[in-house]
């Protein structure tokens, strides 16, 4: 069968379950849309190329799918940087789909001629220019496959116009994808995991510490039954959080920067230390060299470059969180627990006296505390909602008071922190899960980065929610410039600001505003429970800061308290 290179992309993309796609259209791609418009595959357009790959980001989080994006050439592509290196830290499966010139004229400095596959190189797990359209097919599959095993990560792949316009045999491929150079490690190694299970029994002060890694893949449940078994408490990192549930009397709640003051201590005093699916980033750790000082320290990861490259690793283990966590429960079968409660409890009444002597606080006054809110938000949605979030204080104070007691429910920037990410996160997550609520919390400032997407979900009928904590500052930056720098404001105050409420009702969404705090409730009771895209507005404490907090190079257990 004779098919253009247009036609073979989308068949191959319907055959990977491609049934969303992001994009925004330009002058190399008009072939290829002309062809979409005849396919099953839904196209939602953006109102800007970074909303696209941050849209896609929320999408594969939610869906458990990976993400598919679709933009032009040139600053097109160039738009979808920021993304990409966004879904890069977090490792989320993506394929971002760029148009680029007739392959005669790439290196001639033809019109929005642009090398993106050089200057995506660092920042995904793999790139394609595809130059004959012979290749295509397979070059779809071996991306979908690289993108979703292993490390997921995003991948990119070129597509030059005349590509897009030739023609090929086409046949559709079958069978598994097979790479001599690209094999990840998901079974791990039983001599190592017996290493574990045996620091683990003799282990007085044990932790673990959840990452990103256990939510990618469905790891949740077992990483809850093998810490309950062995009555081991569990801290999450920011990409954790709903790895285990947060309710749950072995959690501790977030670590870092701004954990918990139970996490961060208790990563002070363990013997050994059960980091998976972690990078050990260095809003975790603090001071590296007084990180778990006193920890052994067992680091499981799908990824090995991952292991070592910050902390100091005991006992190294390469494979998939699932499989690693499944055979580890395996293996406690073995064992005699009787014991274990009473060998824990010295340990977990240590751990009960930091929770009430520190617990997560602040003074409420006559004046919306952002706190308030967020908890407010997570009583009325009964912790059932999907939150996304910006980037800055409204990203530490939602990870914080939000409860999170199931996996897949907090889409967030954790590693680049990019401002602007989550409306349109939160559109790729209600596509996904249409029938879930989807709020996006975010700040004044990181809103205004991307609010143009309110008119990607208003044209498609996306019902997300957005709250709005207004300070009326770059809220994080500030609180650094109070803390460290003798409260010397320097261009974070939002002098100008826009009218949130009727920014909203411009594109056709309902906007709401509460200004004291006993219109919290009620603005989001009424914005939660309207039609459509909602914005409300709430004017908070303008210089409230987020604690705990641990300075920069600071060792972890050496937090700034409320």
């Amino acid at each position: 069968m004779k098919l253009s290179g247009a036609e073979i992309l989308l068949k191959m993309l319907e055959s990977e379950g491609v049934d969303s796609i992001f994009g925004y259209p330009g002058g190399v791609l008009i072939g290829l849309y002309d062809e979409m418009a005849k396919s099953n595959i839904r196209h939602y357009l953006v109102r800007h190329e970074q909303g696209a790959v941050h849209a896609a980001d929320g999408y594969a989080r939610i869906s458990g799918k990976v993400g598919v994006c679709l933009v032009t050439s040139g600053p097109g592509a160039t738009n979808t940087v920021t993304g990409i290196a966004s879904a890069y830290c977090d490792s989320i499966p993506m394929v971002v789909l760029t148009g680029q010139v007739p392959t005669n004229l790439i290196g001639n400095d033809a019109f929005q001629e642009v090398d993106i596959v050089g200057i995506t190189r660092p920042c995904t797990k793999h790139n394609y220019l595809v130059k004959d359209v012979n290749e295509l097919a397979d070059t779809i599959r071996e991306a979908f496959h690289i993108a979703r095993s292993g490390r997921p990560g995003p991948v990119l792949i070129d597509l030059p116009k005349d590509v897009l316009a030739g023609t090929a045999n086409f046949k559709q491929p079958k069978g598994p994808v097979t790479m001599r150079s690209y094999n990840p490690t998901v079974t791990p190694n039983t001599k190592q995991l017996t290493k574990v299970i045996k620091e683990l029994m003799k282990a007085k002060k044990p932790l673990i510490m959840a990452g990103g890694g256990i939510i990618s893949s469905n790891a949740s449940q077992a990483l809850t039954d093998f810490a309950r078994k062995l009555q081991i408490p569990v801290t999450t990192t920011l990409m954790g959080l709903g790895a285990f549930p947060g309710s749950d009397d072995l959690s501790l709640g977030m670590i870092g920067m701004h954990g918990t003051y139970r996490a961060n201590m208790s990563t002070g005093d363990c013997d050994v230390l059960l980091g998976v699916g972690v990078r050990f980033d260095d809003r975790v750790t603090g001071k590296t060299d007084t990180f778990a000082s006193q920890a052994k320290i067992i680091h499981v990861d799908i990824d090995p470059t991952s292991i070592r490259k910050n902390v100091p690793v005991s006992i190294p283990v390469v494979g998939d969180c699932k499989a690693t966590l499944d055979k580890l429960n395996e293996l406690l079968t073995g064992e005699n627990l009787t014991e274990i409660p009473e060998k824990r409890a010295p340990w977990l009444k240590c751990i009960a006296e930091w929770k009430a002597a520190q617990r997560l606080a602040y003074d409420q006054t006559d004046v919306i505390k952002p706190q308030y809110v967020v908890e407010r938000l997570c009583k009325i949605t009964e912790g059932k909602a999907i939150i996304s979030t910006e980037v800055g204080q409204n990203q530490m104070w939602a990870a914080q008071f939000y409860d999170f007691d199931q996996p897949n429910r907090f889409v967030t920037s954790g590693g680049l922190g990019v401002m602007g990410f989550g409306l349109p996160a939160a559109i790729g997550a209600q596509v996904a899960a249409p029938n879930d609520l989807v709020v996006d919390v975010a700040g004044d400032g990181s809103i205004q980065m991307n609010i143009q997407e309110l008119g990607t979900a208003m044209q498609h009928k996306l019902p997300v929610k957005v709250v709005i904590l207004n300070n009326g500052y770059l809220g994080m930056v500030r609180q650094w410039q109070e803390l460290f720098f003798g409260k010397r404001y320097c261009a974070t105050q939002m002098d100008v600001q826009p009218d949130f409420v009727k920014l909203a009702e411009a594109y056709g969404a309902t906007g709401l505003r509460a200004t004291k705090p006993e219109e919290v409730d009620e603005v989001l009771k009424k914005g939660l429970a309207a039609e459509g895209p909602v914005i409300m507005d709430f004017v908070v404490e303008r210089e409230e800061c987020v604690y705990p907090m641990v300075p920069a190079g600071a060792p972890i257990t050496e937090m700034l308290l409320v």
